[in-house]
């Protein structure tokens, strides 16, 4: 399978930063991926003891379409997360301080108004933790052809962003990627990623990336046409190395993947 597209979210709901290459290191997450989230609330989140918790504690497009409106950009130098609304820029705040969490946080409060359970709080993902939907959600990965076959059933374009992947990818058949389950694929540099569970898929995916304006139907439509509502899959890295743009994973022997695990 080729690597059509790499991106990560800086802040959990925000907006996609694309990428040319990467590099991922062993257990580790996408660097640079979900190091933030916007607490809705009171979640009971201990950074001394940092727990996955439900998506719904955090601002989430599953909840919170108004999201998408919004332009942001998170300096990864500077921890600076710029946000625009309508062209314009909204607010402006560094997430390494106290002053620069609140102005982004009185910019969700004016900005979410009724939508918000409690106030909101912007959390940082403690070293090795990241605000993922699940627990084994090191690389998410989204197959191009399983979305193709998705437009043919909702009758419009289904953009990649819909589903906010770490990887898109091209040239699996539709919803092959669904059968890598406990296997291992390989990359050029020596990456391989062993794929962990099938994603299932949330209203957010309804969600138009661009608009804000849930659209579409996709997990009723899935569970309509499959019997399920999985789209994607989750996947560990078991070893490290860079992934670029146009490079291409390959699928392991079963031995070779069945050895993956082995402490030798």
């Amino acid at each position: 399978m080729r690597i059509a597209g790499l991106y990560r979210y800086p802040v959990k709901g925000l907006s996609p930063e694309p990428m040319a290459r990467v590099a991922l290191e062993a257990g580790a997450y996408v660097p640079g991926d979900r190091l933030y989230a916007v607490e809705n609330g009171p979640s009971g989140f201990d950074p001394r003891n940092p727990v996955h918790r439900s998506k719904r504690h955090y601002l989430m497009l599953m909840r919170h379409e108004a999201l998408a409106r919004l332009e942001t950009r998170y300096d990864h130098d500077t921890h600076v997360l710029t946000i625009r609304d309508g062209g314009a820029e909204a607010a402006r705040g560094d997430l390494s301080t106290g002053e620069g969490r609140a102005a982004i946080e009185a910019f969700f409060l004016a900005y979410m108004g009724d939508a918000l359970d409690g106030m909101p709080k912007v959390l940082a993902a403690p070293e090795g933790f990241r605000f993922t939907d699940s627990p084994t959600g090191y690389v998410s990965l989204v197959n191009r052809a399983s979305l193709a076959e998705l437009e043919g059933r909702v009758g419009t374009p289904v953009d990649p962003l819909r589903f906010r992947a770490n990887l898109v990818v091209e040239g699996l058949p539709a919803f092959a990627e669904l059968d890598l389950v406990d296997h291992v694929l390989a990359g050029p540099s020596g990456l391989r990623l062993r794929v962990r569970e099938r994603t299932v898929r949330c209203a957010a995916t309804n969600v138009d990336p661009t608009t804000g304006i849930r659209d579409l139907a996709i997990p009723k439509t899935l569970m309509q046409a499959y019997g399920h509502a999985d789209c994607g899959v989750y996947a560990e890295i078991v070893a490290g190395g860079s992934l670029a743009v146009g490079e291409r994973l390959t699928l392991e022997p079963a031995r070779a993947a069945a050895s993956a695990s082995l402490p030798f």
